[in-house]
């Protein structure tokens, strides 16, 4: 079990003031990590971190607007300011609208791109500079597994998540001479505070969406912990470049 032991170990976790990027958040912490949740709205990521702190683990909010790149900067000088090191990075922030490609605006087109994908770029940029100095460092993209069985109304969505699995990948080439590994998380149909609204006010797409998949349930925020654990891990310490699928199934039909 000293292969998935994060003590000592500094994690940013963009977006982990709720949903999956919380979940991870609160893994990487019960693994002894200090847990850095940074999401644009400080009160939520305050009381995210609260959660945490309630357990006996270590937890701060920073704010941070990904779409920035100050913005960005400045969390991590803050985090280097504070904690002299930053050894995992965790890019879990999404927006989503469901539209067909058709209808969609140049409004929500740059919205999505901008916090989905420029904002993933940005964070894994700005941190990945620190991580090729310390010669060491674990980044995980939180992507999707609508990169491959696609879903009506989610074609922007797809799209940027498709972007940032191919953004893995050319980081992953770019940087394993530096001893930074680079993978991604593809979650299945999860039930979060993105999608809760939705699937209330349109239960026959939640009972499509289980029915497509082999596992029989949508996947909670906890189902990826295990994954970021390991990605986040000396146990990766091989595994670079690589989208692991953690959906139930879904990728297979």
């Amino acid at each position: 079990m000293n292969l998935f032991d994060l003590s000592g170990k500094v994690a940013i976790i963009i977006g982990g003031n709720r949903g999956i990027g919380l979940a991870i958040a609160d893994g990487l912490a019960s693994a002894a990590a200090v847990a850095v949740i940074a999401n644009r709205n400080a009160s939520q990521g305050e009381r995210a971190a609260e959660k945490i702190r309630a357990k006996g683990l270590r937890a701060k909010a920073i704010s941070v607007d990904v779409t920035q790149r100050k913005s960005v900067e400045a969390l991590a000088e803050s985090v280097l300011n504070e904690f002299g090191r930053i050894d995992i990075l965790v890019n879990s922030a999404a927006i989503i609208v469901r539209k067909l490609i058709v209808d969609v605006t140049d409004e929500e087109w740059d919205s999505l791109m901008s916090t989905n994908l420029r904002g993933a770029f940005l964070c894994c940029q700005v941190v990945g500079r620190r991580m090729i100095e310390q010669k060491r460092g674990k980044i995980i993209n939180i992507s999707s597994n609508i990169i491959q069985p696609l879903q009506p109304g989610r074609g922007v969505y797809a799209i940027t998540k498709a972007g940032l699995t191919q953004l893995t990948r050319v980081l992953a080439f770019e940087w394993a001479q530096y001893n930074v590994q680079v993978n991604a998380i593809a979650p299945g149909p999860t039930i979060t505070d993105l999608n809760r609204k939705f699937f209330e006010e349109h239960p026959e797409d939640l009972r499509a969406r289980i029915q497509s998949m082999p596992i029989g349930r949508m996947g909670q925020p906890q189902d990826h912990v295990g994954a970021a654990l390991l990605l986040a891990s000396s146990a990766s310490d091989f595994i670079t470049g690589q989208t692991l699928f953690v959906d139930g199934g879904s990728n297979l039909i």
